[in-house]
């Protein structure tokens, strides 16, 4: 297991993104905060391929609590990934496995 995050340094946001190898390959993941705790996805909008943050490290989160794509506005709901609303809706995020064990984050091998 590898430490991605210390959630002591958690900021004021519901999305934050963190750097790991998943299957090998250098990726970007977002790590959620959920009512139940956390959730990680890949970086990447099943609509086109792209970066879901605006900027980097930066997503953008709806009234209703609803991760949107910065791209084309796709919004996922952050606790199973799935679209809700716009070009993809019915496909999902891809999960990341991560374990929280105290103050940390692990991405899960």
């Amino acid at each position: 297991m590898k430490q991605i995050f210390d959630l002591k340094e958690w900021p004021d946001a519901q999305a934050v993104e963190c750097e790991g190898d998943v299957e090998g390959i250098a990726s970007s993941i977002i790590v959620c905060k959920t009512d139940d705790g956390y959730a990680a996805y890949l970086n990447v909008c099943p609509h086109a391929g792209r970066r879901l943050d605006w900027a980097p490290g930066q997503f953008l989160v709806s009234a209703e609590k609803l991760l949107v794509c910065a791209a084309h506005g796709a919004s996922f709901e952050m606790a199973k990934g799935e679209c809700l609303a716009g070009p993809c809706r019915g496909e999902s995020l891809l999960p990341v496995p991560i374990r929280v064990e105290g103050d940390y984050i692990y991405l899960e091998e």
